[in-house]
């Protein structure tokens, strides 16, 4: 199970809002060095801030970025250029020391130009965040559900699309944190 502590997010310049709404949900006045599971944080706080807190734990970099490869191939089928899918087999290799940064910024570059419609776009974009750093994981994330709700038809079924996308991504990544694993 994955780990951090008060101190360490504290330490991430993070919005006071979400701060004061952890403390409260863990009953504490102020920071310690006490260990905090990243799952509290996700049940807390939800699935933005807990991406948010992957800052402060930089040795799990690997894990950050294939989270966010993960994503992104779940509103895959929705990318019309095969740079746009490039990139996400780029980061993917990156992620498990197969590929270099220099392949992981050619394939960026090249899937950046991608994008021919809306939900395109936005899985174009999912695509451009999942190569870019660990820190970008929401980003990654915030895209892919909105890549999933544009190609839906109507207002009603875009917003259940994207709900459905945050549950499957927040699902995702409590596995990933408890387990070390993603789901197949």
């Amino acid at each position: 199970m994955i780990t951090t502590t008060l101190n360490a997010i504290r330490n991430h310049a993070l919005p006071p809002s979400s701060w004061s709404k952890l403390l409260r949900h863990l009953g504490k006045k102020t920071a310690d060095d006490e260990p905090l599971p990243l799952v509290t944080v996700l049940d807390s706080n939800g699935l933005d801030f807990a991406l948010w807190c992957c800052r402060c734990l930089p040795e799990y970099h690997r894990l950050w970025r294939l989270f966010a490869v993960y994503c992104v191939r779940r509103v895959q089928h929705l990318m019309t250029d095969p740079r746009s899918v490039a990139v996400i087999d780029v980061a993917e290799k990156y992620a498990n020391g197969q590929a270099t940064k220099q392949e992981l910024a050619a394939a960026a570059a090249a899937a950046a130009a991608a994008a021919v419609t809306a939900s395109a776009v936005l899985a174009a974009d999912a695509a451009y965040f999942a190569s870019a750093a660990f820190v970008s994981s929401s980003c990654v994330a915030t895209y892919a559900a909105d890549a999933a709700a544009a190609a839906a038809d109507a207002a009603a079924a875009a917003a259940d699309a994207a709900d459905a996308e945050r549950v499957a991504q927040s699902d995702a990544f409590r596995l990933l944190i408890t387990t070390g694993e993603l789901p197949k």
